[in-house]
């Protein structure tokens, strides 16, 4: 459990440093550059990331149970994880109606991806894990529409086309994570 948090703290950690200490960043980015320090955020992401996958792995061996779950909360997570992987997809295709109206699709996802995960796992590392995750996704999707609001930040209108598109998009890559990426990658078919 340990690596698990560990990785959880280096991963939201180095993600939140925008949240709680923009000016810091500002000035450490303005210091090492542009590609100094995506470097260094790559590296520090990259060894949390690693470390909280590994940690949630050993976790997942000897699982601490907090309650039973319960079938329909299953159900409900593969239907959030479609709105999830729709969102994901807004952050990536330009010009969709979803960015325009959400403005930060990305972070929407994972607040909806943590808050499935919760719901349909039971053990203290999944509590750990997308609970942390949830928190972080809430904090920073309030502190990225408050710099925008302070910025004046106008997101141009979606087309319907490239809307359409989008949830296309999100569609496939849900009904391909579903049916066989996450059972090969995470070991758990989220359909039997």
């Amino acid at each position: 459990m340990t690596a698990l948090i560990l990785g959880l703290v280096i991963f939201l950690g180095a993600h939140s440093v925008r949240i709680v200490a923009d000016g810091w960043r500002t000035g450490v980015r303005a210091k090492l550059g542009e590609n100094g320090w995506k470097g260094a955020y790559s590296v520090v992401s990259l060894a949390g990331f690693v470390l909280l996958v590994w940690g949630y792995g050993q976790a997942r061996l000897d699982p601490v149970p907090l309650w039973t779950p319960l079938l329909w909360t299953r159900h409900l997570a593969a239907l959030l994880m479609l709105v999830s992987f729709i969102l994901l997809a807004a952050a990536y295709v330009p010009g969709n109606g979803i960015k325009a109206k959400v403005h930060h699709p990305m972070v929407l996802g994972v607040k909806v991806w943590a808050f499935s995960h919760l719901i349909a796992n039971h053990t203290l590392a999944d509590l750990l894990l997308f609970g942390s995750f949830l928190v972080w996704a809430v904090l920073d999707f309030r502190s990225s529409r408050q710099r925008d609001r302070a910025a004046g930040t106008v997101y141009p209108a979606g087309s319907a086309a490239k809307t359409g598109v989008t949830a296309v998009v999100g569609v496939v890559a849900w009904a391909v994570f579903a049916f066989w990426a996450h059972g090969a990658l995470i070991g758990v078919r989220p359909f039997g």
